[in-house]
């Protein structure tokens, strides 16, 4: 086997990029006291218009932490954050980890059945919690460790007058304090009011150390349970500092658009760690409006967005339809499906920038592999392996056997990046990362003879929509008990920019009625994310399958294909 030293230079490699970066020996919380000592009063968050300071994010973090450790937390300790992206959410995914404490990140938007796994598989004792997801939280709370639960108040963050006008009796007003607030238990403390009245934690606190874990990021994997993958420090360190390296970014200059969320690996990382570690300024939206995104862009013009395709698309449609100028955009970058060309070509159009794709993994911290940043990125290849990271191309079924140079086979990756494996699961691991440090991608890929990769097929049958992972699996179980169903498949169809979209393909019971696509969408909602919900659905009379007995999704999914032609 090749070891990761002996890998030959890729010839597409970028000028000026280093083939290795050097990674530390400290924690990722560095980082933050880092920035916020050089750049203490440059702008580090502009949250719908109010502005804080890297030198305030800093301060509030220790305050913050403070508040968590006279709430019991203490090294090793899991604390979950179930938030949208604000500025409350960076401060305490800093406030965490300054206490050596593991953060939990979580889909605010998650049913109480899900968060309760979740929550119940980390173990967290305590839950820092948007309002609005407070009650889903406290449902679930008699079947996790969770010991506190703090709410946050997103109109906290906002702007004094912004926060003046939600109390005017005029329905928009009333739209906008609904969106952000939701109703809370008399005895749930509230986050702000806790942190203000904190001092800063003590200097004298031991931190943490750069093998310590410092994120559990929830993820499908290969199989569809979801698992924690566990991220050390040095491992979002690494990250952070091979992302500083690919992009060339200089400190103190960029502003980058954080539309993706902090909860998903892609967001975590490019919108808030490497944000951190080149100081940029952080436009923080709570989720993704074109609207925002644009009225944003003329307060605040953006150099730098990361994004999915679809993101891409309907601001760029937004911007030629209003006329808004996003040609302060110099990057876009591109990750978790694939960009559609149609989609660069109008972003670029529209910018005048360059939009670059990447790949990466959960467990992967998450980025592995990334186009250059130059005229030379590849329409539809994942790229070249980033600093520090060393790729193979495998046999599918025998991983210790390299396929001939550009042959297809199963992607395996080296680096400091990757995962140390899935919170409490040692046979999922040894399955994902071999006995030498090598990680399964479950990709099927081919290298050009540049050193260029791509995709060529997922060995996973997970569906790939908006940028999030549908796993069939977790559908079909809980349609399996929907009145009326006596079998059913989960498969992904083409969706143009969107990836693909789930499809439900189902057997009736005899005699069956009023099982349709808007029954079968009203039934999942009470279990799975919106995203995961079915968009068409096909009545078969029986499912193919193999001769043990398996379900065949491929045969499925070919009929649900001509159906839909």
């Amino acid at each position: 086997m090749t070891s990761p030293t002996d890998a030959p230079l890729p010839a597409a490699w970028p000028d000026g990029v280093p083939r290795d970066v050097d990674v530390p020996d400290e924690p990722l919380t560095a980082t933050l006291e880092r920035t916020a000592r050089e750049h203490p009063d440059r702008i580090a968050v502009d949250f719908l218009g109010r502005t804080t300071t890297w030198s305030e994010i800093a301060d509030q973090a220790a305050r913050g932490a403070a508040v968590l450790r006279d709430l019991g937390v203490g090294p090793g300790d899991r604390v979950a954050l179930v938030l949208p992206n604000c500025t409350t959410h960076l401060v305490a995914f800093w406030a965490v980890l300054r206490l050596g404490a593991v953060v939990v990140e979580h889909n605010p938007t998650y049913t109480a059945d899900e968060l309760a796994h979740q929550l119940a598989d980390s173990g967290a004792t305590v839950a820092v919690v948007w309002e609005q997801a407070v009650p889903r939280v406290l449902e679930a709370r008699d079947r996790t460790a969770l010991q506190h639960v703090v709410a946050v108040d997103l109109s906290a963050d906002l702007r004094a007058v912004a926060r003046l006008a939600l109390s005017l009796p005029v329905p928009s007003a009333r739209r906008t304090r609904a969106a952000m607030r939701g109703p809370v238990p008399a005895d749930v403390p509230h986050w702000h009011r806790l942190v203000r009245a904190a001092r800063p934690l003590d200097a004298s606190v031991p931190g943490p150390a750069s093998g310590d874990v410092a994120l559990l990021q929830y993820t499908g994997g290969t199989t569809g349970t979801p698992k924690g993958a566990v991220l050390l420090h040095r491992n979002l360190l690494a990250n952070a500092i091979q992302g500083q390296a690919w992009t060339k970014a200089r400190p103190g200059t960029e502003v980058v658009y954080a539309v993706l969320p902090f909860f998903h690996a892609f967001g975590l990382t490019l919108c808030l760690t490497y944000a951190t570690r080149i100081a940029a300024t952080l436009v923080v939206l709570p989720s993704f409006d074109p609207v925002r995104v644009l009225a944003a862009q003329k307060r605040r013009p953006g150099t730098f967005l990361p994004a999915v395709p679809p993101m891409l698309d309907r601001l760029a449609a937004a911007a030629e339809e209003s006329g808004a100028d996003l040609t302060s955009f110099r990057y876009a970058i591109s990750g978790a499906m694939a960009l559609p060309r149609a989609t660069a070509e109008r972003w670029e159009r529209v910018t005048q920038g360059l939009v670059i794709e990447g790949y990466g993994m959960t467990e992967t911290s998450p980025v592995a592999l990334g186009n250059p940043m130059t005229a030379d990125r590849r329409p539809g290849a994942l790229g070249l392996p980033f600093p520090s990271t060393r790729v193979r191309v495998v046999d599918q079924e025998d991983p210790t056997r390299e396929v001939a140079p550009g042959e297809r086979g199963e992607l395996l990756i080296s680096g400091p990046q990757v995962f140390a494996g899935y919170w409490n699961r040692p046979e999922e691991t040894a399955h994902q990362l071999l006995p030498d440090g090598w990680l399964r991608t479950g990709d099927v890929v081919q290298v050009e003879e540049d050193g260029f990769v791509v995709l060529v097929d997922r060995m996973k049958e997970m569906i790939v929509t908006g940028g999030f992972k549908v796993y069939p699996s977790q559908v079909e179980d809980h349609l399996r008990g929907m009145p009326g169903v006596q079998d059913v498949a989960v498969v992904g169809e083409p969706a143009g920019d969107l990836g693909e979209s789930v499809v439900a393909a189902v057997v009736l019971d005899e005699g069956a009625t009023g099982v349709d696509l808007a029954a079968v969408r009203a039934w999942c909602e009470t279990r799975l994310a919106r995203y995961a919900l079915p968009r068409r659905l096909v009545v078969m009379t029986e499912l193919p399958r193999s001769q043990v007995g398996k379900v065949l999704r491929r045969v499925v999914r070919e009929t649900v294909l001509r159906r839909h032609g």
